[in-house]
């Protein structure tokens, strides 16, 4: 896929240096706990279910959540690094300065969320669901996305950037003004209306016209 630089800028976590290790009781998250100010590394988050919990600068480093259900979350400048969130229940979370780096996201579900200021950055986020999400300044960067739902999602400012959208569904979502030139999108599902303004490649446009019903004679 062709490389292609960042279209939008967003604004980075404001994580302070020199955090040290956040006390942190895995057994023990309940709702409306509050996280700020550290690091939490190389652990595991297992069988966790709890409302309204929310985390301020902090850096998740080698995390993995597993069966973990946080709806509601809060994440306000935070960095996540080689963390694997799969299957992870963030619904209805609220995300503003926020970056996962090299993170395994496959089947996160995100929908409903609100996000701001976010990036994805060679994240593998196969099943990912973001349906019902409103997402501004927002930056997919070497993603593999295939399988995703952004149904009856809100873009401003978001970017695809090296990613692959294959059978991705965005029934539902304004694509005016979106660049996929760099993406694959074999597959991409979406209505008639929602393509208007879309930017593609003419390959790319041949595969989107079955969408439209048209046939194309080569």
């Amino acid at each position: 896929m062709e490389e292609v630089k960042v279209k939008y800028k967003i604004l980075s976590p404001k994580i302070a240096k020199g955090l040290e290790a956040l006390v942190f009781d895995n057994n023990d998250i309940q709702c409306n706990d509050s996280y700020c100010d550290g690091v939490i590394a190389d652990c595991v988050i297992e069988n966790q279910r709890a409302e309204h919990v929310s985390f301020d600068q902090v850096s998740f480093r080698n995390v993995v959540f597993k069966d973990a259900n946080f709806r509601a979350l809060e994440l306000t400048d935070i960095r996540f690094e080689n963390c694997d969130l799969s299957n992870a229940d963030l619904s209805g979370a609220i995300i503003h300065r926020v970056e996962m780096i090299n993170c395994k996201i496959l089947g996160l579900n995100l929908s409903e969320s609100t996000l701001r200021n976010v990036l994805f950055d060679d994240c593998n986020g196969r099943y990912i669901s973001f349906r019902f999400s409103d997402c501004k300044q927002v930056n997919f960067k070497k993603c593999l996305l295939h399988n995703g739902d952004f149904q009856k999602s809100n873009f401003s400012k978001v970017s695809f950037l090296s990613s692959n959208l294959q059978q991705m569904e965005f029934s539902g979502t304004n694509l005016k003004g979106i660049d996929l030139t760099s993406c694959e999108i074999d597959g991409m599902g979406a209505g008639i209306d929602d393509l208007n303004g879309l930017i593609v490649s003419p390959q790319q446009a041949v595969s989107l016209s079955k969408l439209m019903g048209i046939i194309v004679k080569i």
